[in-house]
């Protein structure tokens, strides 16, 4: 008799030429990920030959029930670790039937950006640190602490090792792996301030595909949470008091800055983002407020502030860079639960096409 196991651990291409391909979607809630598989005759190494697809809008809050049909375009293809194979993960934004991007499909307006002539031709480059927590299924307290209690004080648990400071490293390596087997350019992981809480990045990636991988990253990151009975949050500031918030630190450089006399096109960016501050804080995740107070490595919500090296700003520019005169900076203002096809747009837009005059 085959175990559970070994059925899910079957190798289809031993028997037949199908593929499972695995849709995946932003939910209406715009935090939500949602996913339904379909078999295909062959294996597909292009978006554009895969079939569109629909589902039942008003059962995701982005439809009405008397009209719940929504399309699923393909848009980005990813290995599948969970199935392995031929398998593929399918990234695709929503349209009505009609043709038009729903509200919550943010891919569609960052695609126009990104294929702008004047932002292509910078090549932007993305590296997002998504910072996150993990919870204890049945009474959503962070991995390692005592229930209903606090653990000592923050200073041991950054980047540490060992049982008593950090919680859920399993599932930081299966997740690091499955990216790694996805496809993603993930860069590599740490332990984050507050125990329990975790970061990764990814990139550095070009344009639209920045928002493409962090959105199957994370989607990958809930799967592998589901399979360990542990809850993913994404709060950014899931415990009130002397702990750190969770933010999502965007990496950001145009063709112009890693050149020769970069520095001075990063000095001019930089002044677009504080001249557009209230615009973007608005775009960059929902309890932002509750995370960006001025303490815990971050700068006040309606301050904006730039510096070299300083953790403690809007806008963090390397030693590096200023050595150089030319690389990246950080935008450190966006929250974990920011949209990445709206932040990465975003910064791309004001930095290139905003004109300030």
């Amino acid at each position: 008799m085959s175990l559970l196991t070994d059925l899910i651990n079957l190798n289809l291409s031993d028997c037949t030429d199908k593929i499972i391909a695995e849709y995946i979607w932003v939910g209406g809630s715009g935090m939500d990920i949602r996913s339904k598989a379909r078999t295909l005759s062959g294996p597909v190494s292009d978006p554009s030959q895969l079939p569109r697809w629909n589902y039942d809008g008003s059962s995701t809050g982005q439809a009405p029930g008397e009209d719940s049909e929504v399309i699923l375009c393909p848009q980005a293809i990813y290995r599948d670790p969970f199935r392995r194979g031929n398998a593929i993960l399918v990234m695709c934004d929503c349209y009505t039937p009609q043709g038009d991007p729903i509200p919550t499909n943010k891919r569609h307006n960052a695609a126009k950006i990104f294929s702008n002539p004047a932002v292509a031709a910078e090549e932007t480059w993305f590296g997002i640190e998504q910072e996150y927590t993990l919870l204890r299924k049945d009474v959503k307290w962070p991995l390692g602490w005592p229930i209903g209690g606090f653990p000592g004080p923050q200073g041991p648990y950054y980047c540490s090792a060992g049982a008593d400071k950090a919680f859920g490293r399993d599932i930081v390596d299966a997740h690091y792996k499955a990216c790694l087997y996805a496809g993603i350019d993930i860069s590599g992981i740490n332990g984050e301030v507050m125990p329990g809480q975790w970061e990764f990045q990814v990139g550095p990636c070009v344009g639209i595909s920045a928002g493409d991988q962090l959105w199957v990253a994370r989607y990958l990151l809930e799967r592998i949470t589901e399979i360990a009975g542990v809850v993913l949050s994404f709060d950014p500031k899931p415990i009130q008091g002397d702990w750190n918030g969770a933010g999502a630190h965007t990496n950001y450089s145009t063709k112009s800055m890693r050149s020769n006399g970069g520095y001075e096109v990063i000095k001019e960016a930089i002044q677009k983002l504080g001249l557009r501050h209230k615009e973007h804080i608005a775009a960059y995740g929902e309890g932002n407020e509750r995370r960006l107070t001025g303490r815990h490595e971050t700068a006040d919500i309606n301050t904006f502030v730039w510096g070299v090296a300083n953790r403690g700003a809007s806008i963090r520019v390397g030693r590096d860079t200023e050595k150089s005169g030319k690389g990246y900076f950080e935008d450190r203002r966006p929250a974990s639960n920011m949209d990445p096809y709206v932040v990465t747009s975003m910064i791309a837009e004001t930095t290139i096409l905003w004109n300030s005059a």
